[in-house]
């Protein structure tokens, strides 16, 4: 690729994400996946000597038809989708007259239903003994944030110690897209909460630089969202539970639980602070597949081979 046409496509593909995350509000790890799109893009342009403004419909295909195997449903479809943002910057820019994306089909997207826990299991999860050092008293408040406020890793990660209201016994979220909700927490998670924020936070915090982060590392930094990660993988196989468990699942476990204890469906979406209730809809097939599969252990007519309705 020749040093025009790379910086012809830095240019254009900087602009755009300057534009996605200024204009459209884009969280930083959305930024780095269309970044890592159009990174995909631009080389496999340059290589066939095509500049952003000479791209065609036919180049997309054959981009497209080029990466899929590369790439699970979910990946191809955001890759359209930020195929589609980017060209049409450009057309808003008058850096193209057209848009070669106008023909493109995004792919169809599987339904895949997350796995859930049931309320016993969680209470095997969350209830086994610890001792009463500080790291214990910040692991037990961490799962019970996570599966009390079914909170995103991230803004777990991301909460300070003023995002804790105890007397109104709310969390505040700061979400995708740097949206923040405020969420209802319940006795166990407000108590593991304050315990750890009296007794456990400030021995961590003293070994540290001093940070506002409500969870802290033994060097008193922030804590990674791969520690969290690891915590709930330790945390499964001491309780017994499939060790392929993330945070993830108690955010899903959270939602499930909600609707089948009889919440409002948009209730649940404000909880989770999903833009769209589509999402929020997967865990009513969710509870649907979860009682039926009970059904089916249970009920003296039910056979092994009986579908789980969708």
């Amino acid at each position: 690729m020749s040093g025009d046409l790379t910086r012809a496509w830095e240019i254009a593909c900087e602009s755009y994400l300057d534009y996605a995350l200024v204009e459209k509000g884009l969280a930083q790890a959305t930024r780095g996946a269309i970044h890592n799109d159009l990174s995909h893009l631009a080389r496999w342009a340059g290589e066939a000597g095509r500049r952003p403004e000479q791209v065609t419909d036919a180049d997309l295909r054959e981009f497209l038809y080029a990466t899929a195997e590369q790439l699970q449903a979910s990946s191809r479809a955001r890759l359209v989708s930020t195929l589609r943002g980017f060209f049409a910057f450009l057309v808003r820019e008058g850096a193209r007259d057209d848009d070669p994306t106008a023909t493109i089909v995004a792919p169809r997207r599987g339904r895949h239903l997350p796995s859930v826990l049931t309320p016993e299991q969680v209470a095997r999860f969350l209830d086994l003994p610890e001792p009463d050092s500080p790291r214990a008293l910040r692991d037990r408040a961490i799962l019970e944030t996570l599966y009390g406020s079914g909170c995103r890793v991230s803004e777990l990660c991301g909460l300070q110690v003023l995002d804790l209201d105890a007397d109104e016994g709310t969390l505040l979220l700061k979400g995708k897209g740097s949206k923040h909700r405020r969420v209802p927490v319940g006795g166990p998670c407000l108590e593991a909460l304050e315990t750890w924020l009296g007794r456990g936070r400030p021995a961590l915090a003293a070994a540290g630089p001093g940070v506002d982060a409500m969870f802290l590392n033994l060097r008193g930094r922030p804590l990674s969202r791969v520690s969290v990660w690891n915590l709930v993988k330790k945390r499964a196989a001491e309780a017994g539970l499939d060790t392929a468990m993330s945070p993830h699942t108690l955010r899903h476990s959270f939602a499930t639980h909600l609707l089948a204890g009889g919440a409002d469906l948009r209730v649940v979406q404000e909880l989770l602070g999903h833009a769209d209730i589509a999402t929020t809809e997967i865990y009513t097939h969710v509870d649907r597949a979860w009682l039926h599969e009970i059904w089916r252990q249970a009920h003296p007519r039910a056979r092994p081979g009986d579908a789980k309705p969708l």
